[in-house]
């Protein structure tokens, strides 16, 4: 009976240890999607909507998409930030794009700094920065970025090994941490790509917060989960 009662009082204290530790990671995060539909977002309804207490974008052979289209979170346009977020994707690629700016607001077409996704897992994970330099920091990689645009590179691990962490066709999650200059991109918990950007020409502050769907062939895109906390 002693022995139960010890085993018991462990599990209860586990418990409320967990459950705790659990509170405390969360403390300072705002829920930026209620699970049901997409007030404070706006973009092509054609092809977003919440399926499966999910945000959810479709493409088919029979709707193609021409272009790169974005869901825009209308709440604000963070510049110290963690965003948590979970993603599923079959088929074709996306991302989550950061102090962006809006390019085209008929068509959602946004520029800026994009933590990728991809469902062939060769880009998940980096840094990129759509309709602006590019590539910044690939899988694996740190990169430091001169005033001048030029790049020193430093490895933070090996993209193969780095891609055994990323699940295919399953929910993942992305931690997306911009401090300053600093960048870093973190997929269910393992850190995949940072970028320091000095190049103030061509950085970005601050912007809005947005998840793509991708010209090309079919693909599904689901997110849920984002919480957003922003960073003194």
């Amino acid at each position: 009976m002693r022995r139960l009662l010890t085993i018991s009082l462990v599990a209860m204290f586990c418990a409320y240890f967990f459950s705790s530790v659990r509170a405390a990671d969360e403390e300072g995060f705002v829920s930026l999607f209620n699970g049901k539909d997409l007030p404070g977002w706006k973009g092509d309804k054609t092809y977003w909507s919440v399926q499966d207490g999910a945000i959810t974008a479709k493409t088919t052979a029979e709707n193609p998409l021409k272009y790169n289209t974005f869901l825009i979170w209308e709440g604000g346009q963070p510049a110290d930030f963690e965003l948590r977020a979970k993603y599923k994707i079959v088929g074709g690629n996306s991302g989550v794009q950061y102090r962006s700016k809006v390019l085209d607001e008929a068509k959602f077409i946004c520029s800026g700094y994009q933590a990728d996704i991809d469902a062939n897992l060769r880009y998940a994970g980096m840094c990129y920065e759509e309709k602006g330099r590019g590539f910044l920091a690939p899988r694996g990689d740190k990169v430091t970025i001169g005033s001048d645009g030029s790049k020193m590179v430093s490895k933070i691990g090996s993209p193969e090994e780095l891609q055994t962490k990323i699940k295919s066709d399953d929910w993942n999650e992305y931690r997306i941490v911009a401090r300053g200059n600093h960048l870093e991109h973190y997929i269910n918990g393992v850190l995949m790509a940072e970028v320091i950007d000095n190049q103030k020409d061509k950085s970005a502050a601050s912007g809005v917060l947005a998840l793509q769907v991708h010209q090309g062939p079919p693909m599904t895109i689901q997110f849920k989960e984002l919480r957003l906390k922003e960073l003194k």
